[in-house]
Order: structure tokens, then sequence, then C-alpha cells
């Protein structure tokens, strides 16, 4: 018998867990123990300066030890998931995940820390107990009522920000899907009726935010297990639902539910009934968010209501009510501001940051994690996406934003706009890197052609330069595809209003092009017949003639095809302005910082002119990012140990470099190991010329640049920027099929800079 769905699931969670190594967490050191002198410092006896420190001042400690980014997540395993009470020990792999989750999205680091306390009182004082290791504590699955009085006793005696994330995460987003879906159905806050099942801590969470954001309390009907919540009523009562008796003769939530504009369901499987959806106001709001059965499926409340809004707790769904879409950002914001807690103000920022990223144009990234869905907002689209890489920048500067308002903010950001360039450095690996070739294309409007202009990835790229920057790009590529392909998308770019257009198939330039065209390629065995058809169907071939006509700054192809293959276009056009290729540059975005691999493309077996070439344009291109160039010979040869192949090469080609003043530092030829190891190349040669690891490898063939390229972009988990073009003069450049619209981007801010910047 075939194995079930569910098996099949259970089967590799328990193997997702197990191998490689147990559990989904690891402590790994920050700062190098290779020798004695490392643990003089790290230890016994330079510790003790680090602690005198922290003892003079305790704002310190952020300084001197990971506290200040470092979270608590806390639970005693009294409410896990859909769970139940399963006791502190199995609800681990629960927290160790959110631990996970904190990492991943933010940045932050995080202990996992089960408690065998069922009183809420102890628990509370263990809590509070741990103040001095943590910068802020998130309070996890723990039963409700009890929930509320830990909460309420870590805030009060706790000068770090607390946060139980089943509450205040949840009705975070919930307030930003009810804010969104309020927009969509046109209508507000202050004049709908609420019908909410689930009086414990999300939903008692969920209908105090809603309060916040403007719906009256008198029109909150709150159910729960046994009925309506009312005025009078004994049974299974707190002081929490309390707070939302209704004086009424009503009872049941079929009795309730009549004209409400919004359902909220914090409950269990099959609540709410099709019936009752038909007694609720005209385009009704449907949040079912028990999870994994809700309180009705999506199909059955269309049925019941075709125009109704809805949202769940399942990710196979639309609009899946998320906490990791509040829970790291919220933390993020507050750690970095050095907040006492997180208040009011701070969750509505959230709300709002949340709820406004919704309804903007979706991020490139984003589409390609969620290929195939509809990201555009609208009734299925109410809530941004988890793994949308905006979050970080866009809630965690709002709340950081909130505390400095309110006044909880210890260390207040003095530029705002800075923190959130370094907030999306932290998402984007290039970000930091290419800020100054940003700044650079900031200063000139060049025109950029793109090939392939019906690419999706182009289109979002497209976007994001008419956002980013003050370039102008110009697309290839059929109108109505175009169009279409933008509005399916979502975006907001629309042809001949935002940006050009040439046609391939109808084009008022067409015979301007390839009559150039021919005039360039005549004596090259191209007729006028041929040049017709290459300017009908070779969009390469038409941007490079737009460049020449000076109709466009610089070109961008290659999303698809063979790279060398859009170089032969190039030359044919572009070698009649001077220009020719020296080779092609990529920077490998590393851990440890950029590493450059030239020549990946252009030169198969590079000659010892060539190869001196590339090592003088690879240092000029380096010098746009903002760093200085250290460059390799690289070889099979190590310092004259091998008589032939690419050693004799890379010997010459180092002579033609010493022929000149340069005002870089190269050194070769050398393996791979020596340029990146100072230690052992000075082994190797004592007198050589280069001091620290080299940045940039220049190899004798282009089979091994592309494959350390490679190796590092699939294996090391490098981020490719380039390959750039060198020796073009910034007029063109060949991308890889491999390319992302953020990679397009950036090379659009790289093909945007004047080549008055960089030499």
């Amino acid at each position: 018998m075939a194995d079930t769905p569910d098996k099949t699931l259970r089967d590799a969670a328990l193997e997702y867990h197990r191998f490689p190594k147990p559990g989904k967490l690891e402590i790994r050191a920050t700062k190098p123990l290779a020798n004695g002198r490392d643990l003089a410092r790290a230890y016994s006896p330079g510790v003790a300066e680090a602690c005198l420190e922290i003892k003079a001042d305790p704002d310190t400690a952020r300084d001197y030890t990971a506290r200040g980014n470092l979270v608590a997540v806390v639970s005693n395993g009294t409410a896990v998931l859909g769970l139940g009470n399963i006791g502190a020990l199995a609800s681990k792999p629960v927290m160790e995940g959110k631990a996970v989750l904190f990492k991943k999205f933010a940045g932050i680091d995080c202990f996992d820390i089960e408690v065998n306390e069922s009183d809420p009182e102890k628990l509370a004082e263990i809590v509070c107990a741990l103040e001095p290791t943590f910068g802020a504590i998130n309070l996890e699955d723990i039963k409700a009522p009890d929930c509320f009085i830990v909460e309420k006793l870590c805030r009060e005696r706790m000068n770090i920000p607390v946060f139980h994330d089943d509450q205040h995460g949840t009705a975070i987003v919930v307030g930003a899907a009810a804010t969104n879906a309020l927009r969509i159905a046109g209508k507000s806050f202050e004049e709908i009726k609420i019908v909410s099942t689930g009086g414990g801590a999300a939903g008692i969470a969920c209908l105090n935010m809603l309060v916040k954001l403007g719906v009256k309390r008198e029109n909150i009907w709150l159910c729960d297990i046994h009925g309506l919540v009312y005025e009078g009523r004994t049974e299974d009562m707190n002081d929490q639902k309390a707070a939302f008796a209704q004086p009424t003769d009503l009872r049941t939530l079929d009795e309730a539910i009549d004209g409400a504009d919004l359902f909220l369901g914090l409950s269990g499987p099959n609540v709410l009934k099709p019936e009752m959806v038909k007694k609720m106001a005209a385009r009704p709001i449907i949040f079912a968010l028990a999870n994994p059965n809700p309180e009705i499926t999506p199909e059955l409340a269309r049925a019941a209501s075709p125009d109704a809004l809805i949202a769940t707790g399942r990710s196979d769904f639309p609009n899946q009510v998320n906490n990791v879409l509040c829970f790291p950002f919220i933390f993020r914001g507050a750690l970095d501001v050095g907040a006492t807690e997180i208040n009011d103000e701070m969750e509505i920022a959230c709300v709002e940051g949340i709820a406004a990223m919704a309804r903007a144009t979706t991020s490139a990234e984003t589409a390609a994690v969620y290929k195939g869905e509809q990201l555009t907002f609208g009734p299925e689209y109410l809530i941004p996406k988890p793994f949308d890489p905006r979050l970080s920048s866009v809630v965690s500067s709002a709340v950081a934003k909130a505390a400095m308002e309110t006044g909880v903010a210890t260390r207040p950001i003095a530029d705002m706009n800075a923190y959130k360039a370094h907030l999306n450095a932290s998402v984007f690996k290039s970000a930091l890197l290419m800020r100054p070739v940003f700044e650079a294309a900031a200063t000139a409007s060049r025109r950029i052609v793109f090939a392939e202009g019906e690419d999706e990835r182009v289109l979002r790229a497209a976007q994001a330069i008419l956002q980013e920057t003050t370039e102008q790009p110009i697309l290839i590529g059929r109108p109505e595809v175009i169009e279409q392909r933008c509005e399916r998308m979502g975006l907001e770019i629309r042809p001949d209003r935002d940006f050009t257009i040439v046609n391939p198939e109808n084009d008022p330039r067409y015979r301007d092009y390839w009559e150039s065209y021919h005039h360039l390629m005549c004596r090259r065995g191209v007729t006028p017949d041929l040049a017709r058809a290459i300017m009908r169907t070779n969009t390469t071939a038409i941007a490079a003639v737009m460049v020449h006509r000076n109709e466009a700054d610089t070109m961008i192809c290659g999303t698809f095809g063979e790279f060398r293959w859009h170089l032969n276009y190039i030359n044919q056009v572009l070698s009649a302005d001077a220009l020719h290729p020296v080779g092609a540059l990529s920077m490998m975005i590393l851990e440890d910082g950029p590493l450059f691999i030239a020549d990946t493309h252009v030169h198969v077996y590079p000659t010892p002119e060539q190869l001196a070439e590339t090592a003088v344009a690879a240092a000029r291109h380096v010098r746009r990012f903002g760093l200085v160039p250290n460059i390799a010979m690289c070889s099979q040869s190590q310092f004259g140990n091998q008589g032939d192949g690419s050693g004799n090469r890379m010997r010459a080609a180092l002579a033609l470099l010493d022929a000149e003043a340069r005002d870089f530092c190269y050194e070769g030829e050398m393996n791979v190991d020596a340029a990146l190891d100072p230690a052992l190349r000075e082994r190797l040669l004592p007198d050589n010329r280069m001091k620290g690891a080299a940045n940039v490898l220049v190899f004798g063939h282009a089979d091994a640049a592309s494959g350390v390229r490679n190796i590092l972009k699939m294996k090391g988990g490098g981020l490719e920027v380039g390959p750039i073009l060198m020796g073009m003069g910034n007029r063109a450049h060949i991308v890889t099929p491999s390319i992302t619209a953020r990679g397009l981007l950036n090379m659009a801010a790289i093909a945007g800079t004047p080549v008055s910047h960089y030499g």
C-alpha cells in the first residue's frame, strides 16, 4: 500500500529533525580561537577586562557580549501549536524552530528555554531571573489565562522587552490583514461588527488590537466553547473575557453572527457553518485561523458568499496569517534601539508597516520564492509573504522609530536612512558592496537598453531601476506582451508611460537599424536581406546598434543564451567604436567578504597580453566598489616551479605588468591557496610583494575561472555580481541565465556609472 501524504510528511519531518545532526540549532564562535594569544584574550586573563567594563557601566554589555542581539524563547509547553499541553520537553522542537526563524529572518541569535513550571507566578520569577543573559524575552505556547499573568509580571519587573508572540504577534498580523481587507471592502474599523470565536490568549489579544485600531468595544461579540460571552455569565470566565461581555439575551454564535462584517476565528475546525456566512453583511471578511483545520474552508465560505475576503492560518491557501511576518522584525527594531519594552505604539507601527507592504509592488525575490502565485494587492493578497525581504527594513525601522518617539529607546538611531540601508545589507548580501556604485550611478541619468525586455526578471528590474536610480530603462520586446506581464505580476510600470519600448516586429526605426547594421557588416558577408532578418529577430544585435547610434548609453543582455553568442554580435557592432572586450569579471560575495574572479567568459586561453590587460582592467573595476585591489595571477605553477602550461603565460604577463608603473598590488604566478593564505605565501616566497589575502584571482584558462566561480556560487554560498564585461567602455554587459532581478538591478547600477567615474 502506498504511503499516505500524512505519513510521508511525518517521515520527512522526523528525518529533517534527526539528520545530519539532531535538532535545528548549534552554537558557533564568532571570534578566532586558534592559538594561545586568542585563548588569553577570549578567556583568562583577558576576559576580565570586559567583565570590569560591564561592572563599571552595565550598558557596555551590548558592546562586549552577545546580549544585545540575544533573545530567549521561553515556554512551559502548556499550549503548544495545536497539540495542547504536551509538556516542556516535548515543546523543544517548536522552540528550536522559533529560534531558527529569528536567525533566518532577522539575524537575531536565540536560545530556546523550556521550563518545567506550571505555576504562572513561579514561571515569571524564573524568566525575570534571566534578564542579565538576554536582550529580550519571547514568551511562547503558555496556556491562557496563565500567559496573561506571566507576561504582566515580567513586563512590570524587567527592563527589557517582553513579548508573548501567541498574543501580540498574532494580533499584529491580524490587524494588518484586517486593515487591508477593510480597505478593499470599503469599510472602516469604527463602523464594523466583529464576531470572534476563541477566548484564549491569541483571541483576546486580537480583539484588544482591533480596539486599538478603532473598533468599538460594543461592536465585538466574543464566543467560546460554551457560547456567547454575555454579562452575568459565570461558566469558564476570566477578566480578559469579561471585558468583552455583551448585555444581551443572545447565546450562540449562530445568533450573534447576523450582520457581522468580520468573523475572527481562533478556535477549532468547522465552527463557522456556510449558513452562518450567509447571515453576515455584504462583502464579509472571514479570518478562519484555526490550524490545521480552519473554522470554515475557503471553498465553503466562498460558495456561501462569493465576494468574501478570506484568510486562514495555512500556507496552502491565500492570505496566511503567520506570526513570522511580525516577531523577528519587532524584536529587531526593539533590540537595535535598546528598547526597554514593546509598547502599543510599536505594535501599531508594525501593523501599519506590514499592511503597507502588501499594498506596494511585490519584490522580485518574493516572486521568485512564490513562483506562480498571484502577488498583487487584492482579495487574494491581503498581507505580505513571509519570505519578502523588505519586511526587515520596513517593519524593523517602523518599530525602531515608534520606540524612539515614545521614549522607550535607550540607544536612539541618529540616521534612519542609514539604519534602513544597514537592514537591507543584512538581507541583500550585495547591498553594502554595491552602495558606492549606486551612489556614482545617481550622478548621471544613463539610458540602458535591455535586449530581453519581455523577461520577468528584466521587468522587475526595470521597476526597481525607476524606483531606486535615475537611469532610464529601454526594453526591447513586444508591447502587448510586456504590458500583459507587468499587469499579471502586479507591477506599477507600463510601456511608453514609464519606459521606452523597441518593438522588433513593428518599429519606425527598423529601416535605420538594419541599414546601420548592414553598413557595419556589409564587407563581412552580411547582405541587406540578412541585415533585415537580424534586426527583426536578434534583440542583442538591435541593442548593440542602439548603443552604436547613441540612442542608448549602454546595453544589458544574456538572460538566456550562451555568453559568447551575445559577445559575437556586441563585437560586430561596437568594435567599430574602437572598443574590444578585455575579460569578464565576477564579484563573488562570500561570508568573509568579496572575491573577484577573472576571466570567466571572454578568452578561453588568454595570451600574456590579454592576462596583463585583464589585471589592469580588474583593478580599475574593483575600485568602483570602494575596495583596494590585491591581484593574484593564478596558475598550476607556483613561483616558477613548473616550466610549461599557464605558468609560462602568467610569468610573461607579470613581466608586461612590471614594464610600467602600476597603482595596484599584484603577484604571481601562484596557486589559489597561496593567493588566499598570506602565511603559506610567505613560507613559499618570503619576499613576495603582496600583503594579506588576494581579493582578485586572475586565471590563465576560462575553464579554471568559470569553475571556481560556479563552485563558490553553488557550494560556497557566494552571491555573484556580474559578470562585468571589461574593456567595452561600460557600453555593454552580458549577464548569465542564472541572474536574478536583483542581479539585473546591480548590473544596471554598474552600467549606469559613466566611464569618467572609474577611468
